[in-house]
C-alpha cells in the first residue's frame, strides 16, 4: 500500500511511519517541520516539507507517489492554546482537513485513518467511555476534531470514502528511533523525566479527587500501540472491506487507567530516585476519571496493547532520552 502519512515527522505521525515501512508500505510523509523534526521520519520513507492546507501541493506530492491511503495525523492539538486561539485551531483542524479531503477527492483516493482524540467526548458521564458516548467537546481542540469525524462520515456517505476514526487520550513511551519532544510540553510523562534529569520540578495539579489516591486518573497508551491501531485501521480500509462501509470509530486504550500519583512513583522507580514535585490546587474542568474502552478496536480490528504498563512506556521513553540527551539533533 502506497501511504500518505501527514505529520509523519511529530512524535506519533513518525512512530507510525516506522511501523508502517516494517510492514512493507511505501510511506510519504507530509510535514511543515513546525512542530515535527526532520530526523524523525526514518529511513525508507520520502518526506516533503508542506502543509495539507496547500492543495496544489499536496496533490502534486500525492499524484507523484501515486498515494492510495491516507494516515492523517497533524493537527493543532494544545487545549490551552485552543480556547487561547480557537481560529488557529478551526483554519489547522477543520480548513485544512477539508483541503485535504478534497485534494484526496480530486485524485480518488478513497481511504484515510483519522489520528482522533477522546477529547470528543468531553466530561463524560459514564466511564469507561463507549464509541456511542454522546460527543460534547469543553474544547476547541476537541471540538475542531468533531467537526473533521462528522465531515468523514458524510464524505464517506455521498463519496464513497471509507474511514477510521480513533479516539484514544495520552499516549507515551518511545520507540527505539523515536521519542517525545514538544516545544512547549503539556504531557505529564515527559514533564516528569525532565524533572528527574534535572529540569524544573513537576507541578501536581490537585491531590484531593474521589480517587483511591486523591489525584486524577488518565487512559495511557505506548506510542508502538497505537501505531499498530493506525496500521490495523488503514488495513480496514481495503476496498470491499465491509468494516468500513459505513465510518468505523474505535477507542483506543488500557483498560483501566493510572493516577497521576502512580505514573509519578513508576517513574521514580525507573529512573532510580525520587522526583522533585510540588502539589497544588485543582486546574478547572479537569474530571476525577477519564478512561476509555477498547472493546470494539479488539474486537473489530483485533487490537489491544501489548506494552500495557507504566513501566514499558515510562522505560521506554526514559531510555530514549538517555540515548538523545538533546532530543533531535537538528
Amino acid at each position: 500500500m502506497r501511504v500518505m502519512v501527514t505529520g509523519g515527522a511529530g512524535y506519533v505521525g513518525s512512530v507510525s511511519v516506522e511501523r508502517l515501512l516494517e510492514a512493507g508500505h511505501d510511506v510519504l510523509v507530509v510535514d511543515d517541520l513546525t512542530t515535527g523534526h526532520r530526523a524523525a521520519v526514518p529511513d525508507g520513507a520520502r518526506l516533503v516539507r508542506g502543509s495539507f492546507l496547500d492543495m496544489d501541493a499536496i496533490g502534486r506530492a500525492m499524484e507523484e507517489h501515486a498515494t492510495e491511503a491516507v494516515l492523517h495525523c497533524a493537527a493543532k492539538s494544545l487545549v490551552g492554546e485552543s480556547i487561547a486561539e480557537p481560529a488557529t485551531y478551526y483554519r489547522s483542524n477543520v480548513v485544512g482537513g477539508l483541503v485535504l479531503l478534497e485534494t484526496m477527492r480530486r485524485l480518488a483516493v478513497r481511504r484515510m485513518v483519522f489520528s482522533s482524540t477522546a477529547a470528543v467526548y468531553g466530561t463524560p458521564d459514564v466511564v469507561p467511555i463507549t464509541e456511542d458516548a454522546p460527543l460534547r467537546p469543553i474544547n476547541p481542540y476537541g471540538e475542531t476534531k468533531r467537526t473533521f469525524e462528522g465531515a468523514l462520515g458524510w464524505y464517506g456517505s455521498a463519496y464513497g470514502l471509507r474511514s477510521v476514526c480513533l479516539r484514544y487520550f495520552n499516549v507515551a513511551g518511545a520507540s527505539r528511533l523515536n521519542g517525545e519532544v514538544h516545544d512547549p510540553e503539556t504531557h505529564l510523562i515527559p514533564n516528569i523525566l525532565a524533572a528527574a534529569a534535572g529540569g524544573p520540578a513537576l507541578s501536581l495539579f490537585g491531590n484531593d479527587y474521589p480517587t483511591p489516591d486523591g489525584t486524577c486518573i488518565r487512559d495511557y497508551i505506548h506510542v508502538q500501540d497505537l501505531a499498530e491501531a493506525h496500521l490495523l485501521a488503514l488495513e480496514a480500509t481495503a476496498p470491499g472491506d465491509p468494516r468500513t462501509e459505513r465510518q468505523l470509530v474505535c477507542n483506543l486504550g488500557n483498560g483501566g487507567g493510572f493516577s497521576v500519583r502512580q505514573v509519578l512513583e513508576t517513574a521514580e522507580a525507573v529512573v532510580g530516585q525520587p522526583i522533585p514535585h510540588t502539589i497544588g490546587p485543582r486546574r478547572a474542568g479537569d474530571p476525577a476519571v477519564l478512561v476509555a474502552s477498547a472493546a470494539k478496536a479488539e474486537s473489530i480490528l483485533g487490537w489491544r496493547p501489548v506494552r500495557p504498563t507504566l513501566e514499558e512506556m515510562i522505560g521506554s521513553a526514559w531510555a530514549w532520552r538517555h540515548r538523545n540527551p538533546g532530543g533531535y539533533a537538528e
